[in-house]
C-alpha cells in the first residue's frame, strides 16, 4: 500500500482484516471515496466540561465529568448548549503503519453541531494516533438547534492515511491545474486559482435579490436528526438578501454562505478546507472540513461555508478569502468517487441547507 489517504477499496480490506469492526450489515453505506461515516452508539452521557484522555482510557476519564447517562436506542433530545459524550459504535484496530484524522461532517457543520472526537491515550482532539486500538468517543454540543438524536446517527467521518499525508505543494498544485481543472466561476469558467498554501477560497455577497445567506434563529422547533427533506427551513433560518456586498456577523451569531469559486477535487485526490488565516478575523469557517475526489465533477460545485464570529462583530466583504483547501494525493486511483452513483448530498449545490430541510420554495 503506497502512502497517502486510503480510498473506498482500502476501507473494505480493513473491515475485512478487522483493523475496522463495524456494528451493522450495511457498513458499505457508510464507505465514502476517501473517508467513513462513523455512528452513534445507545450510550451516552451529559458532562460538566470537556476534557482530553493522554494518560488513560476515554471511559475512565468522563467518570469524572457525568452529569447523567442517557440511552439513545430509543433516542433522545440534546439540549443547546449542552456538553455530551457519545461512545461511537465503531471500534478500530489499527497497524502501526495507519493513522488518521476525524472530522464532523457536512450536514452536521450545517447545523452548527460541534463534535469532535476524543480517543484513548491521546492528548489531541480528532486525532487517531498510529496503531489506534480501542473505541472512539465524540463530544457533541448544539449551538443553534435541539437536535434529537438516535443510535445509529451519523455524525462525523473519519479519513485514514498510510505512513504520511501526501500533501501536493503549491507549485505542484498550480501546474496541475493548467491540465485538470480544479477551480471555475459561476459560469463555469475557467479561473485563474489563487494559490497560497493551498488553494484559496473567497465568500459570495452578491446575489442580488436572491437569498445570500441564511441565518439561524434563536427558537424554533427541534430537529429530527434522522429525517431527512421534511423540515420546514422557515422555521429554523432567516433569509438574508442584501445587494451592498456586506454581511456583519455578531457573537454567538451562525450563518450558511457559500463560496464565490465552484471547487472540483481530482479522482486522484482529495482535499481538507481549513481557515484562511487566523490573522485576517476572530471568526469560525467550516465546520465540516474533508471533501472526496469527484467532489465537483466536472465543472466544479460550490463550497458551503459555516461562519460565525467569537468575541466581536465582524463585516465580511464580498469576495474576501475566508478560508483555503489543502489538496492531497490518494494512496492509489479510484474509481469510486463523489457524485449521483453513491448517492451524494452535495454534489452540484449552490447555496443549500442541511439534508434535513425542505428544498426552498417547494
Amino acid at each position: 500500500m503506497n502512502k497517502g489517504s486510503l480510498i473506498y477499496e482500502d476501507y473494505i480490506f480493513l473491515k475485512e482484516d478487522k483493523q475496522i469492526i463495524f456494528n451493522n450489515s450495511l457498513y458499505k453505506n457508510q464507505i465514502q471515496p476517501a473517508s467513513i461515516d462513523l455512528t452513534i452508539s445507545e450510550e451516552c452521557y451529559q458532562i460538566s466540561s470537556s476534557f482530553l484522555s493522554s494518560n488513560q482510557k476515554v471511559r475512565d476519564k468522563v467518570k469524572t465529568f457525568i452529569i447523567k447517562k442517557i440511552n439513545l436506542e430509543e433516542g433522545y433530545t440534546i439540549k443547546k448548549d449542552k456538553i455530551y459524550l457519545i461512545k461511537l459504535n465503531e471500534k478500530i484496530k489499527l497497524q502501526k503503519n495507519l493513522f488518521g484524522k476525524c472530522n464532523p461532517k457536512s450536514s452536521t457543520g450545517r447545523l452548527d453541531i460541534f463534535c469532535r472526537s476524543i480517543l484513548d491515550y491521546s492528548d489531541e482532539y480528532e486525532k487517531v494516533p498510529y496503531g489506534y486500538n480501542g473505541d472512539i468517543f465524540l463530544e457533541v454540543t448544539t449551538r443553534a438547534f435541539d437536535i434529537f438524536l438516535t443510535k445509529g446517527d451519523s455524525l462525523n467521518q473519519m479519513r485514514l492515511t498510510n505512513i504520511s499525508n501526501d500533501f501536493i505543494k503549491d507549485e505542484d498544485l498550480r501546474k496541475f491545474h493548467n491540465n485538470e481543472p480544479i477551480i471555475f466561476n459561476k459560469n463555469s469558467y475557467l479561473l485563474e486559482p489563487n494559490i497560497s498554501s493551498g488553494l484559496k477560497i473567497s465568500v459570495d455577497l452578491s446575489s442580488k435579490d436572491q437569498i445570500i445567506a441564511y441565518k439561524a434563529k434563536n427558537k424554533s422547533p427541534k430537529l429530527i436528526f434522522s429525517k431527512k427533506h421534511i423540515h420546514d427551513p422557515k422555521k429554523y433560518w432567516e433569509f438574508i438578501k442584501k445587494d451592498d456586498g456586506n454581511l456583519t456577523i455578531f457573537p454567538n451569531e451562525f450563518f450558511i454562505l457559500k463560496s464565490k469559486q465552484k471547487i472540483r477535487i481530482p479522482k486522484t485526490m482529495a482535499a481538507e478546507m481549513v481557515p484562511y488565516d487566523t490573522s485576517i478575523g476572530d471568526f469560525r469557517v467550516h465546520y465540516a472540513g474533508f471533501f472526496d475526489p469527484g467532489f465537483g465533477d466536472k465543472k466544479g460545485s460550490y463550497a458551503v461555508l459555516e461562519v460565525k464570529t467569537h468575541e466581536v462583530p465582524f463585516n465580511i466583504e464580498d469576495g474576501q478569502y475566508i478560508a483555503r483547501l489543502i489538496f492531497e494525493n490518494l494512496n492509489k486511483t479510484t474509481d469510486f468517487t463523489y457524485g449521483s452513483k453513491i448517492n451524494s448530498n452535495y454534489q452540484n449545490q449552490e447555496l443549500a441547507l442541511s439534508k434535513h430541510f425542505n428544498i426552498i420554495g417547494k
